[in-house]
């Protein structure tokens, strides 16, 4: 082959080579990684499958102390009672990787298995709850974290989200309804994003902007219907609790 035809056969090897990134770009833009998110579909039928078990093999504690001495000025106060106390038992019980709720978002098409923990192997399988944070009914933070381009890509419209729009958590003692009201970007390294403040809000986050993690795009939303297993639902509680640590100082 001549030099000249060499060249002309690199080029065009280059040329083929640079439309296919391009189009990849686009496919991953536009939609999501397809490889990664065939490993987070079959990830996310296991979870789903172990998650049933724990639904149906849940019991609430027996004999739960918060609620024994609960100075509750209605019935309502004292389910809310009830439902914090199994929300913090089931934090304590629930391991890293786990499944241990259903997550779903009209807004962005997400109905999905929620993971114990925001570490790369959680998220890999799903949106995962930040262990330093509580679990839903506990009236602290609930902060779960997403990807925005790979592994199913759960959060990658998050800037669709809207002032009202419903977030629902299900879990094996309750599902709670929460709406909208802020989304803001942060800091990578902002943690002031995980103080809780006394009140049930729920913080979906993913990094900002697409493709980057220099920053945090974050929509909160705030608890105001709880749906207990086996009782009415209730209004989320007025009352503002003392502002917790981060639960892992817990234990």
């Amino acid at each position: 082959m001549s030099a000249r035809g060499a060249t002309r056969t690199l080029g065009t090897l280059m040329l083929v080579v640079g439309v296919a990134l391009l189009v990849w770009v686009v496919v991953v833009w536009r939609w999501e990684d397809p490889f990664t998110a065939l490993y987070t579909t079959w990830k996310q039928h296991q979870l789903s499958q172990s998650y049933d078990k724990r639904v149906r093999d849940y019991r609430p504690p027996e004999q739960i102390e918060s609620v024994a001495n609960a100075q509750a000025a209605s019935q309502a106060g004292l389910v809310a009672a009830q439902v914090r106390a199994e929300a913090r038992q089931y934090r304590l019980d629930s391991k890293r990787g786990q499944a241990i709720g259903r997550l779903r978002v009209p807004r962005l098409g997400l109905n999905m298995v929620l993971v114990d923990g925001t570490d790369e192997g959680s998220l890999q399988k799903g949106p995962g709850l930040d262990r330093r944070t509580y679990m839903p009914g506990e009236g602290q933070l609930v902060y779960i974290a997403g990807h925005r381009t790979t592994y199913l890509a759960p959060f990658a419209h998050i800037e669709r989200m809207r002032a009202g729009d419903p977030v629902t958590i299900e879990l094996p003692y309750a599902t709670f309804l929460y709406r909208v009201f802020t989304k803001k970007i942060v800091q990578a390294d902002d943690m002031a994003a995980l103080r809780s403040n006394g009140r049930e809000i729920v913080k979906l986050q993913a990094c900002h902007p697409r493709f980057f993690a220099s920053h945090r795009y974050i929509v909160s939303a705030r608890l105001v219907r709880i749906e207990p297993r086996g009782e009415h639902a209730i209004t989320a509680p007025a009352r503002v609790l003392a502002a917790a640590p981060l639960a892992a100082t817990e234990g």
